[in-house]
Formats: C-alpha cells, structure tokens, sequence
C-alpha cells in the first residue's frame, strides 16, 4: 500500500522537541551506527543518559542523537575508546 502524502500543506507536518525522548535503543543504535552494547556503556558511565520508560526501556532524544553522533565519530575516526570520550566530554562541559 502507497502512503498518501498531502501536497504542499504545512497543517500536516510533525514537529518533535529536540529534547523529547522518542528512539529506543535499537533505532538509536541504528541511526548512528553504535552497537546497543556500547549504548548501555554509555549510559552506565553517564556519558549520554536516555530517559528510562519503566524500568528498562531506554529512549533517546534527537539531541542525544547528535551526541552519540560525535561520540561515534572520535570512536572511528580519531581511535577513542570509551574512557578516553567521558574525559572529552567532562573537559568541553566545562568549556562551556
């Protein structure tokens, strides 16, 4: 079945908060090529924490997803492992 998709209307589009928690930890992972493994370890050393929905659904927000985005380009890119991103990132909060 085809969607059918309005013309040119901006009464249809859907906005979502940048801070909104709405991916699961498998899209997440999806969307920024980071294992769910690595995601929990994330999360576990408070590098980017998601919102919990009950006591174990993790959900992430679109501005999380811009930093998991980054935490994968040092991971790939520049070689850094995991200890190595928390200390990234605690120097560039305290940049701010």
């Amino acid at each position: 079945m085809k969607a059918i998709v309005p013309k040119k209307s901006k009464n249809f589009e859907v906005t979502i908060d940048p801070e909104e928690a709405v991916f699961v930890i498998s899209i997440a992972a999806e969307m920024v090529d980071i294992p769910i493994w690595t995601l929990r370890k994330l999360d576990e050393m408070g590098i980017v924490q998601p919102k919990r929905i009950g006591k174990k659904t993790r959900c992430y927000s679109h501005s999380q997803l811009r930093v998991l985005k980054y935490v994968h380009y040092l991971m790939e890119e520049k070689g850094v492992n995991i200890s190595g991103i928390k200390v990234i990132m605690e120097i560039e909060l305290k940049g701010l």
